[in-house]
């Protein structure tokens, strides 16, 4: 195929040199357009994957400052302040990232597990000592809650 491509362009080339035409032939164009058409369908789902993984980062760094605001809040042992103030406190600041507080004893620094979630794109990423070796846990008593709530 390259090669039947080359010999017609080299063949058009001498007819254009031989009768004095310059620019690009149709067929040329086309042959450029083809090329861009390739790369660009190659280039946006690249692009697009760049795009979510750059969004679940920034659910993994919510939720890992989640769980450092509400074990820092535990161990000040401020009565005041409870893990899940802490989390409010950091959902007041973020409109599309939202916190939910899942822990199994927070009443201490190692029970403490938090998770981002993100209404928009509709991803939960937790993050804490007291969260499982796997990442998952129950969240149905958080069923019905929305991010920043």
């Amino acid at each position: 195929m390259r090669a039947t491509i080359k010999n017609y362009i080299e063949a058009a080339n001498r007819r254009r040199e031989e009768e004095g035409e310059e620019g690009f032939s149709l067929i040329e164009l086309i042959i450029v357009v083809v090329i861009l058409g390739i790369l660009v369908a190659i280039a946006i789902p690249v692009f697009a994957n760049i795009q979510a993984g750059a969004q679940e980062n920034a659910l993994k760094a919510a939720a890992a400052n989640g769980a450092t605001a509400v074990a820092a809040a535990i161990a000040d042992s401020d009565t005041a302040t409870t893990g899940t103030t802490a989390v409010a406190k950091i959902n007041a600041g973020s409109d599309e990232i939202g916190l939910i507080t899942a822990a199994t004893d927070p009443t201490t620094v190692d029970g403490v597990c938090v998770t981002a979630q993100s209404g928009e794109y509709d991803k939960q990423v937790s993050a804490g000592p007291g969260c499982t070796a796997t990442g998952a846990y129950d969240i149905s008593a958080f069923a019905g809650a929305t991010p920043g709530n």
